[in-house]
């Protein structure tokens, strides 16, 4: 019987696994690097154990350090969550070596599974559908396009798209330099990319007595850079014979290397309907929730039962009932080619209603740092149907509270109401050729009339007695009197004006306002009338409709939420200051990091061409590249392989050739 259980992750996955060791009377240990010694795995953890510094390479992936942990805190089992360690064979040998119960499949099952070259030709061999090989030493025009793939670990990690052989040796060099980043295993092989194919997986759980169970399909075909963004269970749209398919081959490849505990087999299904193996995942889902909802199980108790050599109930599964939506909220900027964000936390609240679930591992007041995966929750939604999950959960988030850092948010909203996915026509490639609309700016209108709300809330603020602001940095009131700034006055009788620049898309608003007897009202703005005002809170008439707003102050950012969605705002000085302009050509950090490799070649006096890649950047377990921003000589270099950057931090300048003088 297990009585403590050391989680060997963080996050939402640690405080997830956490939630059930106490509803079964299981001490929890966490493990935690320096950067976390405040997160909330910590905080919701019986007992925790500090693992010294904050890179994963120090810690998290320190399976050394992490077994002395366990025997330290005096566990008597491992549960390794998703991602770090949790597909290393060599890991699982050494918690079994040190006497504790591992939470997990057997070491030679994730041996066998662990590179996916080797899973390939496993899974040929039990019948299971593969896509072939491909050499890339020989590959022509005729087999592309192609996909490069990590052989070891997942999460999209050392994946690209190759489309013109002439790309080929460039993205080889990026895809493996990515995998051995992250897995510390640079060993990739590429295959035939499926166009337009979607991701269905089964989950499988199996106990030590020969019983197999195929707990339904999951569609995970929303994708950001290889990486689920949406996940729902079951997959919409198999007919029978698919479905049946997919549970036969899932169970046949759990069966092919005696798997035991939870595991996922991942297809591809092509546009015809046909499946292809792509890997198994010899752990615990991120979406495994959705299989929670649907089937009723809590898949991580059932883990630990397994664990503990107990079969599988005779009864067989549960039937699936209703359908169970899955969105990863993400600390990123979807419009800015995916760039991770950092910072303060300062609300994180989601609606608590029935067929509502979140999971995280953040609360308000936390900080997102540069040293992990960048997503802060996961939001679930189950129901009777289909269209009612889906409509539950683009609600649920519309409705949330999300104060900090730019998110995915918006994005996961307009993707739950976008035709397609509402019809299920999903696939792989719904980013690539919907992206541009999702991430377009927010209707005018209402975004007006949310930058007004937010200039009266401020005024309310600004004027007699105490502030009432909500947020933290709210500033108190400064009396009656007109405000002063240096030698301007502005008399309160006349038309008051505020800026304010959207975030993220950087459009600038600019609203008048006048101060009468009862309070702030809008200048010039014909079909607004003003219902109330507070610091915290502006109801508007915009033409004939009433409209709420809550509003929430940090330091120069004003955060609007309203029934139509949230809006953030940066107020602007009245003046430009001009220290703040950066020099014409400069490439800046978009982000905390570290500078892994320059271009070839790369230094003060090369010539380099526009959208060249010129810098990589490491920050949250992904790459990304920095592009020279014109055609012209690099004149500064201040970027060098280890550096470790700031956001906005210089990194080179690009100057563009002097335009040639016209003759007079």
């Amino acid at each position: 019987m297990i009585t403590t259980l050391l989680v060997a992750n963080r996050g939402e996955i640690a405080c997830r696994i956490f939630r059930t060791c106490r509803a079964l009377g299981i001490t929890g240990v966490a493990v935690y690097s320096d950067a976390d010694a405040d997160a909330l795995h910590v905080r919701e953890a019986d007992l925790a154990v500090r693992l010294p510094g904050a890179a994963p390479s120090d810690t998290y992936l320190r399976g050394d350090l992490v077994v002395a942990a366990a025997l330290a805190a005096g566990a008597d089992a491992v549960h390794p969550g998703y991602g770090f360690l949790s597909e290393n064979a060599a890991f699982a040998a050494a918690v079994q070596d040190a006497g504790l119960r591992w939470v997990g499949p057997p070491v030679k099952a994730i041996e066998l599974m662990a590179s996916k070259t080797r899973a390939k030709e496993l899974m040929g061999a039990a019948g299971v559908p593969l896509l072939a090989p491909l050499d890339t030493g020989s590959v022509t025009a005729a087999d592309l396009p192609l996909l490069l793939k990590a052989a070891s670990g997942g999460g999209g990690r050392g994946m690209r798209v190759v489309r013109e052989l002439g790309a080929l040796e460039a993205e080889l060099t990026a895809a493996s330099a990515e995998a051995a980043a992250a897995f510390g295993d640079g060993e990739v092989f590429a295959e035939p990319y499926v166009e337009r194919g979607r991701h269905v997986e089964v989950q499988v759980m199996a106990d030590g007595h020969g019983t197999v169970w195929a707990l339904g399909t999951r569609d995970c075909s929303l994708q950001r850079r290889h990486q689920k963004v949406i996940e729902e269970a079951p997959a919409p749209g198999l007919d029978d014979t698919v479905r049946a398919r997919l549970h036969e081959s899932a169970v046949a490849a759990a069966r092919a290397v005696g798997y035991t505990g939870a595991g996922t087999v991942e297809f591809l299904l092509s546009a015809g309907g046909r499946p292809y193996f792509l890997e198994m995942n010899t752990r615990l889902q991120v979406e495994h929730p959705v299989t929670e909802a649907v089937f009723g199980l809590d898949l991580v108790a059932l883990q630990l039962r397994i664990a503990e050599g107990e079969p599988l109930p005779a009864a067989g599964p549960p039937q699936p009932e209703g359908h169970a939506v899955e969105a990863r909220l993400y600390a990123e900027d979807p419009a800015r080619d995916w760039q991770p964000q950092t910072g303060a936390l300062l609300t994180l609240a989601v609606p608590d209603e029935p067929g509502l679930r979140l999971d995280t591992g953040y609360t308000g007041g936390d900080t997102i740092g540069v040293h992990y995966d960048p997503m802060l929750a996961k939001v679930i939604a189950h129901a009777p149907t289909r269209t009612e999950a889906v409509r539950l959960l683009a609600r649920a988030l519309e409705r949330a509270r999300i104060h900090g850092p730019v998110t995915n948010r918006d994005l996961l909203v307009r993707s739950l109401r976008h035709p397609d996915f509402v019809a299920a026509r999903v696939d792989t490639g719904f980013y690539d050729r919907h992206l541009a609309d999702l991430t377009a700016p927010a209707d005018a209108d209402r975004t007006r009339a949310a930058a007004l709300a937010a200039a009266l809330a401020q005024a309310v603020h600004a004027g007699p007695g105490p502030g009432t602001g909500t947020g933290p940095e709210s500033r108190p009131g400064t009396g009656p009197g007109p405000a002063r700034f240096g030698a301007w006055r502005n008399v309160t009788s006349q038309p008051q004006t505020k800026r304010y620049r959207g975030e993220p898309d950087g459009t600038e608003h600019e609203v008048a306002y006048r101060t009468a007897r009862g309070g702030p009202v809008p200048h010039d703005a014909p079909g607004v009338r003003v219902l109330a005002v507070r610091p915290d809170r502006v109801t508007l008439e915009t033409d004939g409709v009433t409209r709420h707003f809550d509003i929430a102050v940090h330091h120069d950012r004003v955060y609007v939420d309203g029934a139509g969605g949230s809006y953030t705002f940066t107020a602007l000085p009245r003046f430009t200051d001009p220290s703040a302009q950066s020099e014409p050509g400069s490439l800046l950090a978009p982000m905390p990091g570290t500078v892994v490799r320059l271009a070839d070649g790369l230094a003060r006096g090369a010539a380099v061409e526009a959208g060249q890649p010129l810098i990589w950047l490491e920050a949250m377990k992904m790459e990304h590249r920095i592009l020279a921003p014109a055609t012209g000589t690099l004149t500064a270099l201040h970027a060098a392989p280890g550096l470790q950057v700031e956001v906005g931090a210089l990194l080179a300048v690009v100057t563009e050739p002097a335009a040639p003088e016209e003759n007079v």
